[in-house]
């Protein structure tokens, strides 16, 4: 259910409703924007009736929400989400954010040469896996916590924000001093126990789709995330998986669209998972941001045939270049520019 208040609603009028709300066994999330504040109330007895707090001073009108994310949904936050960082890098606002680096930390030498190409370039925050979910046991699985560091410093020396995945529960607390961006794999989009934890953390969570997950049940995942207080959830399209066998994955470049009119939260694509083809990252990416994407998961790659996973899908420097450059052109003709 959503209640949206009156612009002058005092904050007195606004904490009755909130208490009232409780008092009928519903849990409760404010949402105040620049002229109103909306209240998401989570769990509606199926007799509950509207009008009981549509009387209530302050209250501007009621509304039952048939679908089953409430938190995620347009209606909670019609003004839409934007996510802030202390550098002031907005993602979800009018500049479009790119993120790139490496698929994973392979040594100090190759993260922090691509570090400094990446920033030149124009992104604004660092990609990196210190821990790798691979098909095979047998394949490179990250440095851990030595890569966390090196991540931090790498960000640090070149002014880049720092997103890593993480896998499980337990590695929550030994990312959060390195990292400002938390990753969810699409292997992990379900893991439910995972993201009830990360609703605990006050920090930012990407959130990917999975391979063969409907739109529908991405945004459940992010309602998990959002349940337990964390807002701050932006989306990924990644590619999912059909019977094409040419490129890695279908790149869903229509997701876009019809996540920005069903959510709230940023939506972010990855081409370089999307497609699994070099030559094929840069076309997507340019489709993305004019299909209205809030930012790109790029990977790159100074040495790409000799990276340790991953290398056919990473960009050359001088290919995310270009790619920037391109984007640069395609960004105002969509109202939008590169951060």
């Amino acid at each position: 259910m959503i209640v949206a208040m009156l612009d002058s609603a005092s904050e007195d009028q606004i904490q009755q409703v909130i208490d009232r709300l409780v008092q009928f066994g519903f849990e409760v999330h404010r949402s105040t924007g620049a002229h109103q504040t909306v209240l998401g109330g989570v769990g509606v007895p199926r007799d509950f009736d509207t009008g009981v707090v549509e009387i209530m001073p302050g209250v501007q009108e009621v509304h039952r929400i048939t679908s089953p994310y409430k938190l995620a949904g347009r209606s909670f936050r019609p003004e839409g989400t934007v996510v802030k960082f202390a550098n002031g890098i907005e993602i979800g606002g009018k500049k479009i954010v790119v993120m790139a680096g490496p698929c994973s930390v392979e040594s100090r030498e190759q993260l922090f040469t691509i570090s400094e190409l990446i920033a030149k370039a124009g992104a604004r925050v660092l990609r990196g896996g210190a821990f790798k979910p691979r098909s095979s046991p047998y394949s490179f699985q990250g440095l851990g916590l030595e890569g966390l560091k090196l991540l931090r410093e790498a960000g640090d020396r070149f002014k880049l924000l720092v997103i890593s995945e993480v896998m499980e529960i337990s590695q929550i607390e030994l990312m959060l001093p390195y990292i400002d961006i938390f990753q969810v794999g699409a292997r992990n989009m379900q893991n439910f126990n995972l993201l009830r934890e990360l609703g605990k953390v006050r920090k930012p969570v990407l959130l990917k789709r999975g391979i063969a997950a409907t739109l529908e049940e991405l945004l459940l995942s992010a309602e998990y995330i959002m349940a337990g207080g964390n807002y701050e959830v932006i989306l990924c399209e990644r590619g999912i998986r059909t019977f094409e066998t040419y490129t890695r994955n279908t790149l869903d470049i229509s997701a876009i669209p019809i996540i920005k009119k069903l959510s709230h939260l940023p939506m972010t694509a990855d081409p370089s998972h999307g497609t699994g083809r070099r030559d094929k990252v840069p076309p997507m990416g340019r489709a993305a941001v004019a299909a209205g994407a809030d930012a790109l998961l790029i990977e790159v790659h100074n040495s790409p045939e000799n990276a340790f996973s991953d290398g056919a899908q990473s960009l050359y420097p001088e290919q995310f270049s270009k790619l920037m450059d391109e984007l640069r052109m395609i960004a105002p003709a969509v109202g939008r520019s590169i951060a």
